[in-house]
């Protein structure tokens, strides 16, 4: 049996206030406003390191804002206050003397602690006396502990090896950097690091290899660097080849007629000798003597060692 057509007129809306109503929310929505945000700069930060809360989307020409700690606005947590008209800011009871606020809302916290962790709002009033609150939040962790330089061998044999040097961290999920002589460390042929660089390998050693070298351990917070370890290569067991810029002992002359004690040599020149490297820096009568005799006082002839 079909309903009655009154009642079915009055349970139906019509279809052309339908159609209208449809079409009305097609091409039509209420204007709405973009909600402030709070930004950690950094994400992760690392004790001592300074942060910044950055307000974003706040409203154009506000009154003033104001940070409290705590994720609601409370009078006995307020951080500091400032005003747009006549530009002061005002502390609040929780100020450590440690925050900057600044004339767009963003909030400068210098040398965080851990006990600065947690969550922070912001209240900003708008020139209609309306509000709006938006609550950011701040972790931070304590320093990455200073890591440790570890080798299998701090002296070595040029051209022998290998030489094992392994970066020692309590740290989990940190990347690892490399440094020789203060410089970040350019690897050579004879160079190899494992897949967490945390382990450097040398193999063949050369004379180039010698100096201080250190690791770095950092997370998206902070960086350590450990102490220099210094590695010393020294030479083979075969014939000593002295560097290039070193004289053999025997280009010295005996003694030059016209040399006399006292007088300075023309220009300071590295000589060589089998068991030692020195640098003559000033000549005597005795120096000359000595040095014809093939033995050689560093201390009484004024050589200085390279």
């Amino acid at each position: 049996m079909e309903p009655p057509s009154g009642s079915a007129s009055r349970q139906h809306v019509p279809w052309s206030r339908l159609l209208l109503a449809v079409s009305l929310l097609t091409f039509w929505t209420p204007p709405t406003t973009a909600q402030p945000t709070i930004e950690t700069v950094p994400p992760l930060a690392a004790e001592g390191s300074n942060v910044l809360l950055l307000a974003h989307n706040v409203s154009e020409n506000p009154l003033g804002y104001a940070w409290h700690r705590g994720e609601r606005v409370d009078n006995t947590q307020l951080i500091a206050l400032y005003r747009v008209d006549n530009n002061a800011t005002t502390n609040g009871p929780v100020y450590s003397g440690r925050e900057t606020l600044y004339p767009n809302g963003t909030l400068l916290i210098w040398n965080v602690t851990q006990r600065d962790t947690g969550s922070y709002t912001l209240l900003v009033t708008k020139n209609d006396l309306q509000t709006e609150i938006q609550t950011g939040h701040l972790h931070v962790h304590p320093p990455v502990a200073r890591p440790s330089l570890q080798a299998s061998n701090t002296t070595v044999t040029e051209h022998e090896g290998p030489v094992v040097l392994t970066c020692l961290t309590d740290e989990t999920g940190v990347s690892i950097r490399w440094f020789f002589k203060g410089q970040s460390l350019l690897l050579a042929e004879r160079m190899t690091l494992s897949s967490d660089n945390s382990t450097l390998t040398i193999d063949p050693v050369s004379r180039e290899d010698t100096g201080d070298y250190q690791c770095e351990a950092s997370n998206r917070g902070s960086s350590s660097r450990s102490n220099p370890l210094r590695l010393r290569v020294t030479y083979g067991s075969g014939p000593q080849r002295p560097p290039q810029d070193v004289v053999p002992l025997a280009a010295l002359s005996p003694r030059p007629p016209d040399l006399m004690p006292g007088l300075q040599l023309p220009s300071t020149r590295n000589y060589y000798a089998p068991t030692q490297t020195f640098t003559v820096i000033s000549a005597t009568k005795q120096m000359w003597d000595l040095s014809s005799s093939r033995h050689i006082s560093l201390t009484d002839c004024g050589k200085e060692l390279t």
